[in-house]
């Protein structure tokens, strides 16, 4: 009895899938860089500030900073989508990827409870820091759950290697 190694392929409705979704991947991309652009002009405390002033803003500076692992994160989930196009989803490429995601994940939610605490400690007696607290806390759940989502899909891609690897195995038993 000949064991055949364990793959999937993408039809091409999967395929269509992929390419539908790393467009989403881009749409958000964009949406997220237009709105740090376009964020710092209408925040309040840049109200009187010229355009240099506005982006010279320590502030506004470590939200760039911050941005940069959600962003590494959407790049890593578009080549995601690019390897299950391919049909190479059980791979350590795959599994390295995952794992990347899930670091920036967990970084990003760092970073954005520092922002967080930063607000708490230091914002102006005057302002009421509630709403961004409130993104805050958001923003640090969605990235909790990302982060749990990922390692379940770590486990699941384990597993199918896991199972590829086996089947191989058998197969070249098999062969002998």
């Amino acid at each position: 009895m000949k064991t055949k190694t364990f793959s999937v392929t993408a039809s091409g409705n999967n395929k269509s899938a992929t390419i539908f979704l790393q467009g989403v991947i881009v749409l958000i991309s964009i949406v997220a860089l237009a709105c740090l652009v376009r964020f710092p002009l209408t925040e309040g405390r840049a109200a009187n500030l010229d355009l240099f002033s506005i982006y010279a803003d320590p502030f506004i500076l470590y939200g760039y900073a911050a941005s940069a692992p959600f962003f590494i994160a959407l790049y890593k989930t578009f080549r995601l989508l690019g390897y299950i196009r391919q049909d190479i989803v059980f791979s350590i490429t795959s599994m390295k990827v995952l794992r990347s995601i899930k670091y920036c994940a967990i970084a990003s939610g760092i970073l954005i409870v520092m922002a967080g605490l930063y607000i708490v400690v230091f914002h102006n007696k005057e302002d009421d820091p509630a709403g961004f607290l409130a993104m805050c806390i958001v923003v640090t759940f969605v990235a909790a759950v990302v982060v749990a989502t990922v390692a379940v899909f770590e486990k699941i891609i384990q597993y199918g290697m896991d199972i590829q690897s086996e089947n191989e195995q058998l197969y070249l038993q098999s062969k002998k």
